[in-house]
């Protein structure tokens, strides 16, 4: 690079702030760095510029997060590769592959949009690649073990995971109550598989009696589909504003043998359970020894209004029904979580947390004697280490600022469309828009794919096959700020054009 980055007129009376924004923004768009090149580092251009290193650090993070520049820790910052318009898209460089849906891998299928909003994504812009880094040669120099991994999972990661789950969500538990998973698609399996283990000991499972599990509609559809080919019946409850529908569970002819709730964010439309509902169904659930599990898969990212206390701490602490601390055998919340939201689904890593229930225990326990703990030892001491350093706590606290800067901009583009209310966007890291056309979503979904933008079909999520509710599902956290931009206005026009052919142009 030849000559300063960028040169602050002593003039503007622009805040410091945002005038290194737009300087290093228009040196990087004008052609004065290239994709791949460093910039220089925060404290040699706040020397330069006579300017707080604190203020250059900030207008980087920001840049980041907008998409013009890639931070990586312990390495130089870079400039990032800008979206690509599609008629100066070059010929992608990667081998060709199969687009047909049934040899190619979902992951493929995912990179074939160039603007990827498919909900379940989150940012890994922000990892702390040293610390990273450092866990997994941690992992690979220590002593290589004789026997295979403890089936509840390594002693030290279930007490990170306690830890963890103390500051993060205020669930109060021990590493004895924690269960190392293989995400949460085996952590719902070997739940599955306990449900069957206590029916066969009830002998209730006959021809005529199969254990229930009660879910969400709409909701999680893999998780419906795993319990439903682990030989569960599925009955799916409405959800109204806040969640489950509490009257619907009660109304049920026989109380299920489980419920499944996403409480602190209902997947998708995004709800949020009251307190005085979550201690409702935990009295429910107490009175008819139905267990709960609770789906608590984005909780970290609370964008508007306080957390409330997970299910599985106010089980705990027996404020339902007044219960004393040493009364645990009547818990009936058993708590699913994971570190693909929060961190990256590439892991596959997560976690149960179980309640005092013995019997539920022990039928975890014995599945787990015969199908080991599948997470390979070096992974989860990995994952050991990255939580003791104190790395996956920086990374939620720096995404968080991420994503609640792209829920702003959601809003700002999406906030206003006749017709197709903006919803979810209280928490986590997607949004839905519905609207009443059911039949319009597939075209608005396929056209939108066309113009190389990766939404889902609100459609999809329904437990319920004749009832599909119109609509679309997006998220916004996996791309930076000019995908994202780029992406929220498509959507907006091609929303305009379905819904309001004569507003499109407006």
């Amino acid at each position: 690079m030849d000559g300063p980055l960028l040169v602050l007129d002593p003039l503007d009376d622009a805040p410091l702030g945002a005038r290194l924004v737009d300087g290093v923004r228009r040196g990087i768009l004008g052609g004065l760095l290239a994709p791949g090149d460093p910039v220089p580092s925060t404290r040699a251009l706040a020397a330069e510029l006579g300017v707080s290193r604190s203020s250059v650090v900030a207008a980087y993070e920001q840049l980041a997060g907008e998409g013009y520049l890639e931070l990586r820790q312990g390495a130089p910052t870079r400039v990032a590769r800008l979206v690509v318009e599609p008629e100066a898209s070059a010929p992608s460089p990667r081998p060709s592959t199969s687009r047909t849906a049934a040899t190619t891998p979902p992951s493929t299928e995912r990179a074939e949009h160039r603007i990827d909003l498919l909900p379940g994504s989150p940012s890994t812009s922000r990892i702390d690649e040293r610390a990273w880094r450092s866990a997994w040669r941690r992992a690979a120099a220590a002593p290589i073990p004789r026997l295979s991994p403890p089936p509840t999972g390594l002693a030290g990661l279930r007490e990170e995971i306690a830890d963890h789950l103390r500051q993060a969500r205020g669930v109060s538990c021990s590493s004895d109550d924690v269960v190392v998973t293989a995400g949460t698609s085996e952590a719902l399996a070997l739940l599955g598989g306990a449900l069957l283990e206590l029916a066969r000991e009830r002998r209730e499972l006959d021809r005529r009696s199969t254990p229930t599990v009660a879910v969400e509609h709409p909701g999680y559809p893999s998780a419906r589909r795993l319990l439903e080919r682990r030989g569960l019946a599925i009955a799916p409850l409405p959800v109204d504003a806040d969640g489950l529908d509490l009257d619907a569970l009660r109304r049920m002819p026989r109380p299920p043998e489980a419920v499944m709730v996403t409480p602190s964010h209902q997947y998708p439309l995004g709800g949020r359970l009251p307190v005085a509902s979550r201690l409702e169904l935990i009295d429910w659930a107490r009175a008819h020894g139905t267990l709960i599990i609770e789906d608590d898969y984005d909780s970290e990212f609370r964008h508007l209004g306080a957390p409330l206390p997970a299910l599985a701490s106010l089980d705990r602490l027996g404020a339902a029904s007044g219960l004393s601390g040493d009364e645990r055998s009547a818990e009936r919340t058993v708590l699913v979580g994971s570190f693909s939201k929060v961190l990256t689904p590439w892991l596959r890593l997560g976690y149960l947390v179980l309640p005092g229930d013995p019997a539920l225990r022990a039928a975890v326990l014995r599945i787990r004697a015969d199908e080991p703990c599948p997470v390979p030892g070096p992974a989860q001491e990995a994952m050991r280490a990255f939580l003791a350093s104190g790395a996956l706590r920086r990374h939620i606290a720096a995404t968080r600022r991420d994503y609640a800067h792209r829920r702003r901009m959601v809003q700002a583009v999406l906030g206003d469309l006749p017709g197709a209310p903006l919803s979810g966007l209280d928490g986590g890291l997607h949004a839905v828009i519905r609207f009443d056309d059911t039949e319009a979503s597939a075209a608005i979904v396929a056209r939108l794919a066309d113009e190389g933008v990766g939404v889902a079909p609100l459609a999809d999520y329904s437990a319920v096959p004749d009832e599909l509710p119109g609509g679309i599902v997006f998220g916004y956290a996996g791309v930076g700020d000019a995908q994202l931009g780029e992406g929220l206005e498509r959507i907006r026009s091609v929303l305009l054009d379905a819904l309001d052919p004569t507003a499109a142009g407006g």
